[in-house]
């Protein structure tokens, strides 16, 4: 190439480029200063007992979670607790600071102080010294009668919070005696609380009778009721909401973080309930939840019997990262078949339905006033009942995987984030918007305070941000 030709190249590279060289050289001092700024008033002026609820008013005066909550409450349900100390982990691994390990340990802490006896979580973790009497937490016990004691397994709660405490763990190697003692007793009830399948629920008290429990594969009922039965479904075997999905990602992580088999062999054991669980052709994908007899079961009144869409994506997920791990080929053979019926069974849009029905796969919806229908024209909008497809991401891992093969129990860690424009960008932005006292504000109003029209501040944004800072920091290191 000739001189000319490389100057050309270089001009050319530094006008696509959004920052030359030279503002690399004050970005990583201000994405520094801001994240001080940012983790220093969440910290200080946001937390509850070092926990966070999903978002907050501009003045602190208005909090909530799902619900409304007050400034004795936390969340665990993400973007709650765990996932804001992950956030200050990752500052920490950024900069060595021990600022920031010490914020993500308070959060760790918060946890500690909000697991119940059963094991793992509920959806939040009350403080006030009256209603803390209601749930049966394992430390500061607090005396009452019917106490709160039902581990959450949906929506990536009780998850969510043990992936925070063996972060915590294995970065404080080991050595804080309450957070190791919480991951190990609620490791333990995860185990515990796993079906004879390998399937488990979404919700839990006390730990199943394998003898209410028989292993079988999946199949269609005789028949199934119209209207909702309005049974208790929380014992069922559930891939609601990714919920078993998540529980595996926590057996491997746990596998990974103490190198105990049993964890893996807990993790192994799901994926076989994932290969049982499998609808008989043609309808060869999954349902969002199943009963003792294996067969698709109704939850809430707006989730049939049914194959579903949605969830069965995640089934797929479950199974290429379970053979990542092992290398066992059995996770893989579920996986065309069920491409195969997924492809045929996407929406004139191209989407799929949440929900085809049993044997007929005609796409199942809901009316406003809870009706089941064949008709899309009325349905409710707190509820994804159709989705994107997301095959191609599925199918090309699955050609990966089998061209490539796996790579059992490797596991180099987090990888150093590269240097790209992005995440210049990111970086930038998030030093830009962050304002004087070291808030993200955005607008957007609160979902328990209609009338609420001022700015607010949430939980995620402030996670996502603080990732963006972090990564950007460790891409120039």
């Amino acid at each position: 190439m000739t001189r000319l030709a490389l100057v050309f190249v270089f001009l050319l590279s530094a006008l696509l480029s959004p920052w030359t060289l030279a503002d690399e050289g004050s970005l990583p001092r201000e994405a520094s200063q801001a994240l001080r700024r940012a983790v220093t008033f969440f910290h200080d002026r946001v937390s509850t007992e070092g926990g966070y609820l999903w978002r907050y008013s501009e003045d602190l005066t208005l909090r909530e979670g799902e619900g409304k909550a007050s400034d004795q409450t936390v969340w665990v349900q993400p973007p709650g607790t765990p996932t804001v100390g992950r956030a200050l982990l990752d500052a920490y691994r950024a900069t060595g600071e021990d600022y920031y390990l010490e914020a993500a340990r308070q959060a760790g802490y918060c946890l500690v102080r909000g697991q119940l006896r059963s094991g793992g979580w509920t959806y939040k973790i009350v403080f006030d010294p009256k209603k803390r009497e209601h749930y049966a937490y394992r430390v500061d016990k607090p005396s009452g009668k019917r106490q709160h004691n039902e581990t959450v397994l949906d929506d990536n709660t009780t998850q969510a919070a043990l992936r925070l405490l063996m972060e915590l763990d294995e970065t404080l190697r080991f050595q804080d005696a309450k957070i190791h003692e919480a991951v190990e007793y609620g490791l333990h009830s995860l185990l515990e609380a796993q079906y004879p399948n390998g399937a488990w629920p979404q919700r839990y008290r006390t730990f199943p009778d394998p003898n209410g429990h028989p292993v079988k594969k999946a199949s269609y009922p005789e028949s199934w009721s119209r209207a909702f039965p309005k049974k208790d479904y929380k014992g069922f075997y559930t891939f609601n909401d990714n919920a078993m999905h998540d529980v595996i990602d926590v057996m491997l992580t746990a596998w990974h973080v103490y190198d105990e088999p049993k964890y893996r062999n807990a993790a192994e054991k799901a994926g076989d309930f994932l290969l049982l669980a499998q609808m008989p052709p043609p309808q060869s994908a999954w349902c969002q939840q199943y009963d003792a007899d294996m067969h698709p079961a109704w939850a809430r009144r707006f989730e049939p019997p049914a194959i579903t869409g949605g969830e069965s994506i995640g089934v797929m997920r479950s199974l290429l990262q379970l053979y990542r791990e092992t290398g066992n080929p059995k996770y893989l053979d579920p996986i065309p078949r069920a491409i195969a019926y997924l492809e045929k069974s996407k929406l004139p849009d191209g989407r799929l339905a949440r929900f085809y029905e049993l044997k007929t796969n005609r796409p199942l919806y809901f009316t406003k006033d809870y009706q089941l229908t064949y008709d899309d024209g009325d349905m409710p909008t707190h509820y994804c009942f159709k989705m994107k497809a997301k095959l191609e991401s599925v199918e090309r891992q699955f050609e990966q995987l089998r061209r490539e093969g796996a790579k059992p129990g490797k596991n180099d860690g987090p990888k150093k984030p590269r240097l790209t424009n992005r995440l210049r960008d990111q970086a930038r932005q998030a030093v830009r918007t962050l304002d004087d006292q070291g808030r993200w504000l955005q607008d957007g109003g609160m979902r328990c305070y209609r009338d609420y029209r001022g700015r607010v501040i949430e939980s995620a944004t402030f996670s996502r941000n603080i990732r963006a800072l972090s990564d950007y920091l460790k891409a120039v290191q």
